[in-house]
């Protein structure tokens, strides 16, 4: 049985993505939370997570003695280990360009991830609104956000970044749930783009779990000092 360890579901972007993947293509595997308390070192979850792998930081697989810590290796490592769920898109030309897109989300948009940090459970559209006022680093990230989703979007029919499900839309799952907590405005088809994904399984299954937590965690919070009532 695989081993999923994660963190809170209402702040930890990193693990939602496998999480997501596997739950919405069906994969089975057990969760194993690792709260956040602290990021100190001496801290438990620190503690915890350097017992894991090498990055000491959470979304870690287990597979039996296989222990993969890299969200893009995690993703890699699923579709290989189970090919019949095929999830990279069927065509070469599209594989590739969902793992450049893929790529590009695991390494590049800092200043809108710096700013945005996820927060499931917030809803901050004041904060979304002064943010793009004052940063344009941050303006100049949902620009080329939307644009590279849009850019996807009107090769195909489909809802989703490639027609189907794909691990190009669990990668960018978090980026939504961003999108929405900071009320930030988006062009119409990148509107459609985040109802579907808000409406996959996977993904309404993570934010439930994520709203039920009730886990306020102040050094995750850098616009609120307590969560307000929805």
């Amino acid at each position: 049985m695989l081993t999923l360890h994660i963190g809170n579901k209402n702040y930890s972007s990193w693990s939602m993505r496998p999480w997501v993947l596997m739950t919405q293509a069906g994969i089975a595997f057990e969760e194993v939370l690792l709260r956040f308390d602290s990021f100190d070192p001496d801290s438990q979850f620190k503690r915890q997570a350097t017992a894991l792998s090498p990055s000491a930081t959470v979304r870690v697989l287990v597979d039996g003695e296989l222990v993969v810590w890299d969200t893009l290796a995690i993703a890699e490592y699923l579709a290989e280990r189970f090919p019949d769920k095929a999830l990279w898109p069927q065509a070469v030309a599209e594989r590739a360009r969902a793992r450049s897109v893929c790529a590009q989300m695991h390494s590049g948009f800092g200043a809108l991830r710096q700013h945005f940090p996820m927060n499931i459970e917030a809803s901050l559209a004041e904060v979304g609104a002064r943010v793009l006022r004052e940063q344009a680093a941050v303006a100049e990230d949902l620009q080329r956000l939307q644009s590279l989703w849009q850019d996807l979007l009107v090769s195909h029919d489909g809802p989703l970044l490639f027609e189907r499900f794909s691990i190009a839309d669990a990668f960018f799952a978090p980026v939504v749930m961003r999108l929405q907590t900071y009320a930030l405005p988006v062009a119409p088809r990148v509107r459609q783009y985040m109802d579907a994904v808000l409406a996959l399984p996977g993904v309404q299954q993570w934010v439930a779990a994520a709203l039920a937590e009730h886990d306020f965690r102040p050094f995750e919070e850098p616009y609120r000092q307590a969560p307000t009532p929805r």
